[in-house]
């Protein structure tokens, strides 16, 4: 049925996520979500939602949540953006932000939705290939361009970039955009949403999905100078004016405003995975330095397919990469102490 299509769709290589299996059994490490649940007082804002006015559409603009956001980030809410999850709100950026003459750069190991939204929209792009300790060098990024895009920490390495290096990289383009993506600040670093104010090129990403465990209601956000942002509101209300529904803005908007909730499991995930890191490091792994919710790690005498097909047979299941320069890691997502012993359970063999 392939006659049907548009030319353009039988080049496109779509993103693939990770594994979400079908069995209850499994530990299940290889998504990054978050292992405890949302903020009690967001459950209560949905359910109190749910009633007569679900006939009615949402607010188009979400200005409850977006003045919760810009409360909780200190910014005016004329530089608040909100999509479908940070994935939509990234779709947006490059179809609004990143269509120029100049490639688009980015690092050569991150996060591998970039390259599709560059097939998807026709984006030209370069990547810069991190370091060999897999590291973002600023350095690298001071060349022509039409714009530049980074996970911080990085995905699938979980490396941070202090804030003084992002202010490099802006400091260095001044005339483009510069975007920040920060799915993952939460675990373990700065926002650069502190920058925004002094730097009109910058747009930072975030989501509610990861450090607000609210994957399933699919929140995400930016926040930049409203030069930016209209341009990414043109493109919404071009192509969806109503992206989140009620239940959504009432329960992104009361996880902001659950600062207890927020810094009780952010700091269970962080206390959990410096413990991982002893004990894979004790095994005989070399963990790459993480701010996420995640590891990236290797062992010298295993090689990862194997290690990730082992821990599948035991009930756990991580996230393996194929691509060349990472093709011996794993990606093991920061779970409860519980499953993350039966991590260890499953490399007792080692």
């Amino acid at each position: 049925m392939s006659r049907f299509w548009s030319p353009f769709v039988k080049s496109l290589v779509p993103y693939v996520p990770g594994e979400q299996p079908k069995l209850t059994k499994l530990v299940k490490l290889n998504t990054n979500e978050n292992p405890y649940g949302p903020s009690p007082r967001a459950l209560q804002a949905m359910r109190a939602e749910l009633g007569d006015d679900l006939r009615l559409y949402p607010d188009p603009n979400s200005d409850l949540l977006k003045q919760a956001v810009a409360r909780y980030y200190q910014v005016p809410a004329s530089h608040v953006f909100l999509g479908n999850g940070s994935d939509e709100v990234l779709a947006h950026i490059f179809h609004g932000l990143f269509q120029h003459d100049l490639p688009l750069l980015f690092p050569d190991i991150s996060y591998s939705f970039y390259p599709v939204y560059c097939g998807l929209y026709g984006v030209a792009h370069e990547t810069v290939a991190l370091d060999e300790q897999f590291q973002i060098r600023p350095q690298d990024y001071a060349r022509p361009n039409g714009g530049i895009i980074f996970p911080n920490p990085n995905a699938p390495t979980g490396c941070l970039l202090a804030l003084e290096a992002v202010e490099q990289i802006l400091k260095a383009s001044p005339d483009s955009v510069v975007v920040v993506d920060e799915a993952y600040i939460d675990f373990g670093g700065e926002t650069a949403i502190a920058l925004v104010q002094r730097y009109p090129n910058l747009l930072v990403t975030q989501t509610l999905s990861k450090s607000r465990s609210l994957a399933g209601l699919r929140v995400g956000l930016a926040v930049g100078h409203p030069d930016l942002i209209e341009a990414l509101e043109r493109v919404k209300n071009s192509f969806n004016s109503y992206p989140l529904d009620r239940l959504a803005i009432v329960g992104a908007t009361a996880a902001f405003e659950d600062q207890a909730h927020f810094d009780t499991t952010r700091n269970a995930v962080i206390a959990s995975r410096e413990i991982l890191v002893e004990q894979l490091q004790a095994k005989g792994f070399e963990v790459l330095p993480s701010a996420a919710n995640f590891i990236f790690v290797r062992h010298p005498q295993h090689d990862a397919a194997g290690l990730a097909a082992t821990l599948r047979e035991q009930g756990v299941i991580v996230r393996h990469f194929k691509q060349a320069r990472i093709a011996q890691f794993l990606r093991i997502s920061i779970g409860t102490p519980e499953q993350n012993q039966a991590l260890l359970d499953g490399l007792s063999g080692l």
